[in-house]
């Protein structure tokens, strides 16, 4: 089976990047932890530009591209630490009015019995009652805490899966540039064994994570999205703990983004789908 993007994927790819380059570049996301919120206007703008509605048909006013696409697409929103109820609006699309324009921001309760920006939401899925605010260590992630978790969709663990993968890739590419610049005892601190060792476990971690999320992405099969999400998670969180150790004592200031990587995928690493339910899940196809 060949995973190899098309051209027209990789055009999607580079357009969402973009897209968030222009609309919450560096300077935004600094604004954004400084000023905790959901930007309607960024919302807004994903929703004009199909990010919302990339799986809807077109019949339905949507963008009419397939699970590969939209895994592309939440990659990149992983890599920019983009914030908001991303794949709950998402997959209310076609249900929820509003939702695929980005005018309406859903939250969803998931398998953990967690709901992310529920403040912020102009509709909830599922039953948030009784919903007790909890101090999130990711700065833009605010959560609240239901009494029982809720179904988690397959397509949501892959996309979850997904955004870990962006991020797994960016803290990569955040501990090469550091290990090239930074130098100590008259050379960059990327020529010591050490500083190496970190960069290149983190390189494979991430590939092996691509792959398989890619994969998941084709097939669509529930064990296969399971396989994705542990080595995504994996890859995401052991990936920023070593680029916090590449960065040193920097990484954990708030001039640097390293650390809002981690937290963002210790969170992550907390939705419906995580590694306690994929690992069951793979365990009882390999018993089967």
């Amino acid at each position: 089976m060949k995973f190899q993007l098309t051209e027209d994927q990789r055009a999607l790819r580079d357009g969402v990047r973009q897209l968030l380059t222009r609309r919450f570049d560096a300077e935004a996301l600094r604004a954004a932890v400084d000023a905790p919120g959901l930007d309607r206007g960024l919302w807004r703008a994903l929703g004009e530009a199909g990010f919302f509605a990339l799986r809807l048909p077109e019949a339905d006013g949507g963008v009419g591209l397939g699970l590969p696409e939209a895994v592309l697409a939440f990659k990149e929103a992983g890599r920019a630490l983009l914030p908001g109820p991303l794949i709950a609006t998402h997959l209310a699309a076609g249900e929820v009015a509003g939702a695929a324009e980005g005018e309406t921001v859903v939250a969803a309760v998931d398998g953990s019995g967690l709901v992310a920006w529920l403040a912020e939401a102009d509709v909830v899925r599922g039953d948030a009652a009784g919903a007790v605010p909890l101090r999130s260590v990711d700065p833009l992630t605010p959560l609240h805490r239901v009494g029982g978790g809720a179904a988690v969709e397959p397509v949501a663990v892959l996309l979850t899966a997904a955004e870990q993968l962006g991020t797994a890739g960016r803290v990569c590419e955040l501990a090469v540039q550091h290990a090239r610049t930074r130098e100590q005892f008259g050379q960059p601190i990327g020529a010591f064994q050490a500083v190496k060792h970190l960069c290149a476990g983190m390189l494979v971690r991430t590939e092996v994570a691509r792959a398989a999320v890619y994969a998941a992405a084709v097939t669509a099969d529930r064990t296969d999205i399971a396989a994705a999400r542990l080595l995504a998670d994996e890859a995401a969180v052991l990936g920023a703990r070593d680029c916090l150790q590449v960065h040193g004592g920097m990484g954990f200031t708030w001039e640097s983004e390293v650390h809002l990587h981690l937290k963002r995928a210790w969170v992550r690493a907390r939705r419906g789908g995580a590694s306690t339910e994929s690992e069951e899940l793979l365990a009882a196809d390999l018993v089967a």
